[in-house]
């Protein structure tokens, strides 16, 4: 044993690979770099008696500098409000929508069902993993597929895709024919206790594949999972109805009853021709990775039989001609972002300068945006719609403008203003036409999928 600890220790020496510890010596050096001048003693007063280090870092050369008008502007119907929950990529994908669906109806207001949608997709992803458990019962418990799959069975976030495959197969209603509840609105507890069962059922499930069960008698399990699943979606969320019969006023103030709708009949009626993955794409600006390359993110859907998280990779400054363009045609877009980032709440406004953390603490943060997904330090982590562009005259891009969920009281009267600029650090992808885009970028969508793994970094 004194021998192999021996050649280790030879080993990690001539690597040059052991952990070195703070010294004395270190120790003097780095706490002699802290200066304790006017300025440090001032700062350090500030920050120690002020727990709010964003709001003493907000630059004040910024404040005022940019405004809420554009000069190119979709006409949107309103703004929504997500509350406690995960469904901006579902409230985002409705809302663009919505608009033709009340000039269709000559509605002054339609919201879709987020409770009627919601319900479907937990229910469905819980399947989902189910199937991921059986299809990976022989593998270890620390293969990495498998932690990620236990690591959160199901959640209430997503992307376009994953309303597509829902809405698709189980249509869509009203609000008012299944309105919110509690749960809906707020969907911490719910969700917990329904992974907290599926982890249950999916190690269950591993534990008669490791005892020999055949596929068929998982199958049959997996449905028992999946009865109290529903129950439980069912007593926090209301059942989903098979058919409803919608009655509406609209702007002239005639009453209209369109009677015995299902929920399918309903999305076929209020869903554009070629509303599809073949012709809406999602497009990504990921620069850890090439260009004019289509990914593929497995499992990264919420149907087994759906489409999965499939996006073109492209440069920003083909994603902001094929955006503008589809503006100028009054088609807003499916977006998402890292919207914590350099987001001043009270004025709306998003620009990668609104809080200077380096002059306040005196220290260099800089990272681009390559370096920032790498680390982890950046991601997409909302989803919004893309309604306006504001151009100088070179109608080149100065500003842009996102239609939030948050509720009228957020931001610029529910709208939230961005810069070029934080467009270029921060805004990760959109869900646009293929008539929008370049040649070459249609060129790209034929190139074969390249597949990311269910743990990707991106993702």
């Amino acid at each position: 044993m004194k021998h192999i600890l021996l050649a280790s220790s030879l080993l990690l020496a001539c690597s040059g690979s052991f952990a070195q510890n703070i010294t004395d010596k270190d120790l003097q050096d780095i706490q002699g770099s802290f200066k304790k001048d006017a300025s440090t003693k001032a700062i350090q007063n500030v920050l120690s008696n002020d727990k709010d280090i964003k709001n003493n870092a907000l630059n004040r050369d910024l404040q005022g500098k940019t405004d809420h008008y554009f000069k190119y502007k979709v006409d949107v119907k309103g703004i929504t409000n997500q509350e406690s929950s995960g469904r901006c990529w579902m409230f985002t994908s409705t809302n663009v929508l919505r608009p033709q669906i009340m000039k269709k109806y000559n509605l002054s207001k339609f919201y879709f069902s987020h409770n009627y949608l919601y319900f479907w997709d937990i229910f469905e992803k819980s399947n989902l993993f189910l199937e991921n458990m059986i299809a990976t019962a022989d593998k270890s418990m620390d293969d990495r597929a498998v932690t990620t799959y236990f690591k959160s069975p199901v959640n209430d976030g997503g992307v376009w895709n994953l309303y597509y495959n829902i809405a698709h197969k189980y249509g869509a209603v009203p609000q008012e024919v299944m309105p919110e509840t509690a749960h809906s609105n707020s969907t911490g507890q719910m969700i917990s206790l329904i992974n907290e069962k599926l982890r249950q059922g999916g190690f269950n499930l591993r534990t008669m594949a490791e005892d020999g069960a055949k596929t068929k008698a998982l199958r049959v399990e997996k449905n028992n999972i999946l009865k109290d699943v529903y129950r439980m979606l069912a007593l926090c969320l209301g059942e989903p109805p098979h058919e409803f019969t919608w009655r509406y006023k609209d702007k002239d103030g005639h009453i209209k009853e369109l009677a015995n709708y299902t929920p399918k009949q309903f999305y076929e009626e209020i869903t554009p021709a070629d509303y599809s993955p073949e012709n809406y794409i999602m497009i990504m600006n990921d620069p850890t990775r090439a260009y004019y390359k289509v990914y593929d993110i497995q499992n990264y859907r919420n149907t087994q039989e759906g489409v999965n998280w499939i996006y073109l990779n492209l440069p920003n400054e083909e994603i902001k001609k094929s955006a503008l363009t589809s503006i100028k045609n009054n088609e807003s877009m499916y977006a998402s972002c890292d919207v914590g980032k350099q987001y001043n709440r009270t004025s709306g406004i998003l620009d990668p300068e609104m809080y200077d953390y380096e002059s306040l603490l005196g220290i260099d943060l800089k990272m681009d945006k390559k370096a920032r997904i790498l680390t982890r330090q950046s991601g997409s982590a909302h989803a919004m719609n893309l309604i306006a562009c504001d151009t100088d005259e070179n109608d080149s891009p100065l500003k842009w403008e996102f239609e939030n969920s948050w509720g009228a009281s957020n931001g610029n009267n529910g709208c939230l203003t961005f810069t070029d600029q934080w467009f270029d650090e921060y805004l990760f992808r959109i869900v646009i036409h293929r008539k929008h885009l370049s040649k070459k970028a249609i060129e790209a969508l034929k190139g074969e999928a390249i597949q990311l793994p269910v743990w990707d970094y991106m993702f």
